[in-house]
């Protein structure tokens, strides 16, 4: 949250802006918490957190040495290249090791990373490390097109104005340029590990006093060799009570809460606060006032 530039977005708006490579990743101090959770997940649940088509691994590479380039240079307190192994956050992260480039790449960064790949219609993903989803399943996705992987989203589904903005989008990318966009959400809890979106089942406590705060930055940017799209994902997550100890805090809340009140049913049953919109409207209207 404490990344959060002005009002939170507006969400089901695509809301690109120009990335600054300089700016690309994002680390912070919860970033050796994030790195054992991937540690964990890629134990128990590898086959739910990584999927991957067997010609990218070339692709995956390609990412693996970006940011082992990258990384020493933009955070050099926290990272430290050692031939070919990196030392982050209590980790010593082998670059050469037995797991695939992008799952090793993964697991140095608080970033969740998704390789789209272009067919002869469409892009499609094509491999994926994600241990951090907001509500939804990298196996109901993995090799789908944009359109399909965006189906369920109001207003994004193939033959929307939206789907063909992306895909124009996303052609017209080229490597020396990114583009950043983002997108938030609330949670009944603070876990980051978010695979499901426990539809019909009453998502936050009484009161919403257990609400979080769940903001996405997500980055783009075409990989100069393979051509293929690298789209990262970046969660901070907070309680929504801390908005209370915030100067902006009233603001974000007030800001929420707008948006929360004119999203359509559909969108509101999407985002899973359909059930929860009036309790947590009140909750908003408390963290507005000092």
């Amino acid at each position: 949250m404490m990344r959060l530039r002005g009002a939170p977005p507006k969400p089901f708006q695509i809301g690109i802006k120009p990335l600054d490579f300089s700016e690309w990743i994002d680390a912070d101090e919860r970033l050796g918490a994030y790195l054992d959770e991937k540690a964990r997940l890629w134990a128990a649940h590898r086959n739910e957190v990584f999927a991957a088509e067997a010609d990218t691994a070339a692709a995956q590479a390609e990412v693996l040495s970006l940011l082992a380039d990258y990384l020493p240079g933009r955070f050099p307190a926290l990272y430290r290249r050692d031939g070919a192994a990196m030392d982050v956050a209590g980790h010593r992260v082998a670059l050469d090791g037995s797991a695939p480039p992008l799952a090793i790449a993964a697991s140095l960064v608080q970033e969740d990373l998704v390789l789209m790949r272009r067919g002869a219609d469409h892009w499609r993903l094509s491999a994926a490390s994600l241990c951090f989803p907001s509500a939804w399943r990298l196996a109901d996705k993995f090799g789908h097109p944009m359109h399909a992987v965006h189906g369920p989203v109001p207003g994004f589904s193939e033959g929307t104005r939206n789907a063909q903005l992306i895909e124009r989008m996303f052609d017209s990318l080229r490597p020396e340029t990114g583009m950043i966009r983002w997108n938030w959400s609330l949670f009944g809890d603070g876990r980051l590990f978010h695979p499901d979106s426990h539809a019909g089942v009453p998502r936050f406590g009484a009161g919403a006093r257990s609400a979080w705060f769940r903001l996405e930055r997500q980055t783009f940017r075409k990989l100069p060799v393979s051509g293929d799209v690298l789209f990262t994902i970046r969660i901070y997550i907070e309680p929504l009570a801390a908005l209370a100890q915030l100067p902006e805090g009233p603001a974000i809340a007030a800001s929420l809460s707008e948006q929360l009140g004119s999203l359509t049913p559909e969108q509101a049953e999407y985002k899973g606060l359909l059930a929860e919109r009036d309790t947590l409207l009140a909750r908003l209207a408390g963290l507005m006032v000092r």
